[in-house]
């Protein structure tokens, strides 16, 4: 092996849950580029308006989330199960869960404010 990091394995079941505003919870792992999270979302939860550096891409596995971007919040996207959403760096966005949901994000690279536990727009 040519790489200077480690092959890691993780299970989602080890590592801690995280309860977020409403009634939203969230696990994540990271490596040095990339941080991948799962989220759990109750119908009716919301994720307030909020733009990072990190490029994202949110999976929906199942349920359907309601996306809005810019800064006037005007353009909408339904995401359901089984489609992607990418989110580019920097661009205001929030979200509603239209039904309860369950999706994974990924950040490159990962996001500070998650690790560290700065990000009171979702933890506050």
């Amino acid at each position: 092996m040519t790489s200077s990091e480690a092959v890691a394995v993780t299970r989602w079941q080890d590592l801690p849950l995280q309860q977020l505003r409403g009634t939203m919870s969230r696990r994540f792992v990271t490596s040095s580029k990339l941080m991948l999270a799962q989220i759990n979302f109750r119908k009716g939860d919301v994720v307030p308006a909020h733009r990072h550096p990190n490029e994202q891409f949110t999976y929906v596995v199942s349920g359907t989330l309601r996306f809005y971007f810019g800064d006037d919040q005007r353009s909408e996207s339904l995401v359901r199960a089984g489609e992607v959403v990418v989110i580019p760096s920097n661009l205001l966005h929030s979200a509603t869960a239209i039904e309860d949901t369950f999706e994974l994000d990924i950040f490159s690279p990962p996001r500070a404010d998650w690790i560290d536990g700065s990000d009171t727009y979702l933890t506050g």
